[in-house]
């Protein structure tokens, strides 16, 4: 099946997967989905990830964190800014802050995929695809 918007699909799978209480979720794999997913990883979002090569696409298996003592997900809230309707650019010095600094958003820059801080060290701006908190 082919979507119009894959990071809101991806967005929308872990949200689902979450709401149902799942350990593991699969996602049809590309060059962005991948890096946002060790971008996550990287911020102690997800446990898990693992990328298969299976043909045509390849998959990545994400296993989700959850937090001890209540069994809530550790991703509170997750969107996506920029979408195909109406794309979101802004420079280093306007990038957003999530939470003062307590969530992340993820930027693609001309020097790749990473998170809002990454970004504003780099001086670089980009297109804000999503945020995660």
């Amino acid at each position: 099946m082919a979507t119009t918007d894959p990071i809101s699909d991806y967005l929308t799978r872990l949200r689902n997967a979450m709401m149902a209480g799942h350990t593991i979720v699969e996602i049809p794999s590309s060059n962005v989905k991948k890096r946002i997913t060790e971008i996550l990883y990287d911020q102690g979002y997800i446990l898990k990830y693992k990328f298969e090569d299976v043909k045509p696409q390849g998959i990545i298996k994400i296993a989700l964190k959850y937090q001890k003592d209540s069994k809530d997900p550790v991703i509170r809230k997750m969107g996506r800014i920029s979408r195909p309707g109406l794309r979101q650019f802004k420079k280093a010095d306007e990038l957003p802050r999530i939470i003062n600094g307590l969530g992340v958003a993820i930027i693609s820059t001309s020097k790749g995929v990473m998170t809002d801080k990454e970004a504003r060290n780099n001086n670089v701006g980009g297109e804000v695809l999503c945020y995660v908190y």
